[in-house]
């Protein structure tokens, strides 16, 4: 379902690229040096930020967990995946429901690359990989189509990847179309950091200026608007350690969580 032709030609590895240094701040060791030293600047303005990855692989999973076990949900289209680490989503789809289908879509070569080397399927189910932007929502859904029954419900994740489409670029139009995909009793799990911080602020504007690709913090009344047309199960739009958490947790201190999580469910 990609073209392995070019991965290579497209790596810029004298730029930072998200995913790579999100892996760097996940404690991952597939980045390269511009991305490590790019972590390390952000960590100097915001130490917060690596305790925020993991919060927000935690909520990867709960959210995951929740729609296999609970919503029985066993399609999964999961829009910037981001590189693999532990608790991969068709890892956790699987593990409660092994004939899950997982389709992943990123941009990035090194994350495709990685992906299709170790993101390994059970038996029952499958797991696909596509070349493709969150901006070109059509392709996406064409393609994840060869993979997934979109007459039944499908699982939309769209975890920190929203944040990289800018206002100018519509990004509440692309989550409409992508939602309106969608057949009814399909679920979308949606998380994004928030402008909350001044500090994560000023860290995220000096990313910007070196980084391949943006990043734009929004307010958690705007994220919230991504998904105003879906029904949100409990407990709603939150900040994302708050989020169904599982009993004894710790993720981060609350008042330093930046990002807000939800998941909603389509009923028309």
């Amino acid at each position: 379902m990609t073209d392995r032709s070019d991965w290579s030609s497209r790596l810029q590895t004298d730029r930072p690229h998200s995913a790579r240094v999100w892996n760097y701040l996940l404690g991952g060791k597939d980045h390269y040096p511009v991305d490590s030293e790019t972590g390390d600047a952000i960590l100097r303005t915001f130490p917060e930020i690596a305790a925020i990855a993991r919060q927000q692989r935690s909520f990867l999973v709960r959210a995951v967990r929740f729609l296999a076990r609970d919503a029985g949900i066993n399609q999964f289209l999961d829009i910037g995946t981001g590189l693999p680490t532990a608790n991969n989503t068709h890892e956790v789809a699987q593990s409660i429901a092994p004939e899950s289908k997982i389709v992943y879509v990123d941009n990035d070569p090194i994350v495709l690359a990685h992906a299709d080397a170790l993101l390994r399927s059970t038996p029952e189910g499958k797991c696909a990989y596509l070349d493709a932007d969150v901006r070109d929502p059509q392709k996406i859904l064409t393609q994840a189509a060869r993979t997934l029954d979109f007459d039944r419900p499908i699982g939309l994740i769209l975890l920190g990847i929203m944040g990289q489409v800018p206002d100018d670029e519509e990004p509440e139009r692309i989550v409409a179309e992508l939602i309106d995909a969608l057949p009814r009793g399909s679920y979308v799990a949606l998380s994004d950091g928030t402008d909350t911080s001044e500090r994560l602020k000023v860290a995220i504007e000096a990313y910007n200026t070196q980084s391949a690709n943006s990043y734009h913090l929004r307010s958690p009344e705007h994220i919230g608007r991504f998904l105003q047309e879906l029904c949100l199960v409990e407990p709603g739009l939150v900040k994302s350690a708050d989020w169904r958490p599982d009993p004894g947790s710790a993720d981060i201190a609350h008042d330093q969580s930046h990002a807000v999580g939800a998941v909603g469910r389509k009923l028309g």
